[in-house]
């Protein structure tokens, strides 16, 4: 019996699994199964020549018209000259020396076969383009059944150089002739839900007779994959409720009430919802496991300082782990602020606040470090300085991770495991809006809460995009605004996609890229160094204009932060490291530059930097992108509305699946082949209610032991990244 973790080279020989490791990284039989066909090409309905284009490695299916000798123009001896035709157009194919001689005798007129080569487009000298292959690999009808070929559609691979899409077929076919797996999914759901056998699956897809073949196929192995991680999170939900924690239920009188009754404002009904849930997470006697998202400005912190202060009063202590040394001293001076004389512990009966980060001092950081270990610090603010052994706390309850998805899963255990008193409470924030069936898919082992009021005082956020390239006055006046916006007593954002002429750390972008769906070579990105000196010098002369990125040492970002927040600077030109956290309520403008560098998210939460404090907020998208073109569309969208969660979806639409997942960070594939998650989301709810039932009456899996054995692998092997959020 085969089985998906065999060796391939076991199964079809060395010959035939050498080119799929080397070309492809398929090594196992489960690894060739599970690459799927791309398309299917029909009989009679042939690939359109005309859409060839240069350099491009193709697999065709073409009639031959015409075959030719031909001398050679330098030297003696002759080449084959053969012609292919879709019935419109044409395309030549060349063959030299005994190829030539072979091709002869197979590729006789009228013969139809399937071609694979690398294309040559030149033009004649009247000026019509010519399209051809040199010496392709191709498999001709002799070398199919008759029925196959004439009815049954055509599995066409993502192959490679020197890999022909019908070697794939072969070494597929190969496998299938002996496959018998044992099915993980239990008989009886199966039945229920009209899905076939896992092997007839996989014959279905690769060896299809007709169409309904292939939607058969499809709909299981789209279930598969949906159930399978639903199954492994659900499984792991099941066992983290098992775990021990502490229960943190707060006390009457204490912090948490203090700080309620001196809120300037009201929480709005979103957040009293929301802390109402954490609240109760907090008192139980097994760990909280909560996911917070949350629009840009809706007021995650606060919700997340209220329930430190509950932890706190319970007599444990809160970490608050950002991804950047920015954002880690924002929060640490936004907290500060909001608790006032509170955060000084000591007479005031408040709470220490502390903060790590790696470049501290070392007379500071040995004082904050004390200060966790003994408790004093009751919230300890810091990045991955946190993570390191000397860290020590005295009773950590609460771990909240801010933007969690710059931190992988061993970073969060790491924190995690810190605590003395069995596992702590966990509070995952993101200000990234996610679709629902990425938050079922990602983050389905964590319950999820969702703030989308934002609190009263916000003022609205207008965005257009200035087409710089088409009409450069709107450039100028984008300057003009900022000048009046500062001669109102506001402050204004610019930000570049890199720091200067080499690459540099947050903010970034020095890999030159090509717009999408224009096929031309880009400029640079600009650079906030260079940009910070033209507008100082130029349009922005005059007007106090300071720079901030990456490289600059922590005490310097720290320094020009607080100049920026007191009002010191006019105009901030900096990269990306203003994301997320950053907040000064009088600045009201942001530029972007070489907006549709950024992604659709990475720009909405950029825009969240201004109308913050009730005055009306600006945002111009400054980009060269032409109109309609994939990368104008998307600026498009993020001028058009201020909905992340709308915005999420266009963002999910255009990135592959493995993106959003995390398997593009981490440098391995994606375990989605089928499954779309905007697309397929009544296939996910079906898996995630199926997983729940079955996994309900039977959590250790004891009667379904391949189900057990399969999602054992999946954790087990490198996919697991991918399943942990890395």
């Amino acid at each position: 019996m085969t089985r998906f973790d065999e060796p391939l080279k076991r199964a079809v020989g060395d010959k035939t699994a050498a080119p799929l490791a080397s070309a492809l990284g398929i090594s196992t039989v489960g690894e060739l199964l599970r690459h799927y066909p791309r398309r299917y090409a029909e009989r009679g309905e042939l690939t359109p020549i005309a859409s060839l284009e240069h350099d491009d490695h193709v697999t065709v299916v073409g009639r031959v018209s015409a075959v030719q000798r031909r001398p050679m123009k330098n030297r003696q001896g002759s080449w084959l000259d053969v012609e292919v035709t879709d019935g419109k157009d044409r395309l030549r194919l060349a063959f030299f020396g005994k190829g030539a001689y072979v091709a002869e005798q197979r590729l006789l007129p009228g013969t139809e076969a399937t071609f694979s080569g690398k294309v040559n487009v030149f033009s004649t000298p009247n000026g019509v383009k010519r399209r051809s292959l040199t010496h392709p690999d191709y498999v001709t009808e002799d070398e199919e059944t008759a029925e196959e070929f004439s009815t049954a559609p055509v599995p066409i691979y993502s192959s490679a150089q020197n890999l022909a899409t019908w070697k794939i077929q072969r070494a597929v076919r190969t496998v299938l002739d002996v496959l018998q797996l044992d099915d993980p999914l239990p008989a009886e759901l199966r039945r229920r839900l009209g899905l076939p056998g896992l092997t007839d699956a996989l014959k279905a897809i690769h060896r299809p007779r007709d169409h309904g073949d292939i939607a058969r196929a499809r709909k299981r192995l789209k279930f598969d994959e949906a159930f399978l991680l639903q199954a492994v999170l659900v499984r792991r939900r099941i066992a983290a409720a098992q775990w021990p924690a502490t229960a943190r239920p707060g006390k009457e009188g204490g912090l948490l009430a203090d700080f309620d009754a001196r809120l300037p404002f009201r929480l709005t009904d979103g957040q009293r919802e929301v802390g109402a849930e954490i609240s109760a997470d907090l008192a139980g006697e097994h760990p909280m496991h909560r996911l917070l998202q949350g629009e840009v400005g809706a007021g995650k912190t606060v919700v997340a300082l209220r329930a430190m202060l509950q932890v706190v009063d319970s007599g444990g202590q809160a970490a608050l782990l950002a991804p950047t040394e920015v954002l880690a001293q924002q929060h640490h001076r936004s907290i500060v602020a909001m608790l006032g004389d509170l955060a000084g512990g000591g007479m005031f009966g408040g709470t220490g606040v502390a903060l790590l980060t790696g470049s501290m001092g070392a007379a500071a950081r040995r004082s904050n470090l004390l200060d966790a270990a003994s408790g004093a610090a009751g919230i300890v603010v810091g990045t991955h300085a946190l993570l390191q052994d000397r860290v020590q706390f005295a009773d950590l309850g609460l771990v909240v991770v801010d933007e969690q998805h710059r931190f992988g899963v061993e970073q969060r255990d790491a924190l995690r495991e810190k605590s003395q008193g069995g596992r702590p409470h966990v509070l995952v924030m993101t200000a990234t809006p996610i679709p629902r069936t990425v938050a079922m898919t990602v983050f389905g082992d964590l319950e999820v809460s969702t703030l989308s009021q934002l609190p009263s005082g916000r003022a609205p956020i207008t965005t257009h995009v200035v087409p710089a390239a088409e009409k450069p006055h709107y450039l100028e006046r984008s300057w003009e605004r900022i000048r009046e916006e500062v001669g109102l007593g506001r402050q204004a954002y610019i930000v570049c996609p890199r720091i200067g002429d080499q690459e540099g750390d947050e903010g970034d972008l020095a890999k030159q890229d090509k717009d999408e769906g224009e096929g031309e070579e880009r400029r640079p990105p600009l650079a906030v160094l260079d940009v910070a000196s033209l507008l100082a010098e130029g349009p922005l002369h005059g007007l106090r204009v300071e720079v901030l990125h990456g490289k600059l040492l922590p005490e310097e970002k720290d320094a020009i932060m607080r100049a920026f927040a007191r009002g010191e600077i006019d105009v901030l030109v900096a990269t990306t490291v203003i994301e997320v956290g950053v907040d000064v309520p009088n600045a009201s403008v942001m530029v972007i530059m070489d907006a549709d560098r950024f992604g659709v998210s990475q720009l909405h939460q950029l825009r969240g930097r201004v109308g913050r404090g009730g005055l009306p907020g600006l945002c111009l998208l400054v980009s060269e992108s032409v109109p309609d073109t994939p990368a104008r569309l998307r600026l498009d969208a993020v001028a058009r509305t201020l909905d992340g969660f709308e915005l999420s979806r266009v963002d999910l639409e255009q990135r592959r699946e493995g993106d959003v997942l995390g398997a593009a960070q981490s440098g391995r594939k994606s375990s989605l082949r089928m499954l779309q998650l905007l697309r397929d989301e009544d296939v996910i709810e079906s898996a995630r209610e199926e997983a729940l039932t079955l996994l309900a009456a039977d959590p250790l899996l004891e009667s379904h032991p391949q189900l057990k054995a399969e999602l054992d692998a999946l954790v087990s092997n490198e996919r697991s990244e991918y399943l942990e959020k890395a």
